[in-house]
């Protein structure tokens, strides 16, 4: 649940919300609506934002089909947990659900120069995809994603 949501919940326990509180209520649902529109949407569309990413990669990483196979799925895995941080507006789901684990796989695969590169032409994806408002929403956790990503490949070149 939103933590704004919820957090209003709590406050109407003692009293009735104020016009302000019920503004911000309302703001939370209205992003709630948009949000989980987003989330249906990357849900539907899955396949053809993925597609035409994994028949680059193929192009550019043909000798690396096994490593090519498995960043793919993880980077299915990104998008999934990145629109779920997205719908539930929680960036330390995020962290907490993947990016603690995806840095040790990609350190130990050394997979770092795919994974870039899926992120690189996920951007370039999603917007046929998306909206700029369902983009802007979906971009800060795939930012996260991406940063976490970048200090991993960072620290297994040191």
């Amino acid at each position: 649940m939103h933590s704004e949501i919820k957090s209003l919940l709590y406050e109407a326990e003692d009293h009735y919300l104020n016009p302000e509180e019920i503004t911000t209520a309302k703001l939370c649902i209205a992003s709630l609506q948009v949000r989980l529109e987003t989330y249906e949407l990357l849900r539907d569309q899955e396949v053809a934002i993925f597609q035409p990413i994994a028949d680059q990669l193929l192009v550019t990483f043909a000798q690396n089909q096994r490593d090519l196979e498995q960043a793919l799925k993880r980077g299915l895995l990104v998008l999934r947990y990145c629109t779920m941080a997205m719908l539930l507006n929680n960036q330390e789901f995020l962290r907490q659900r993947l990016l603690e684990w995806l840095i040790d796989i990609v350190q130990a695969y050394q997979t770092q120069a795919i994974e870039t590169n899926i992120y690189q032409l996920l951007q370039n994806q999603l917007p046929e995809h998306l909206n700029a408002q369902q983009l802007a929403l979906l971009q800060p956790f795939l930012a996260q994603a991406a940063t976490t990503l970048l200090q991993t490949s960072a620290v297994a070149e040191l």
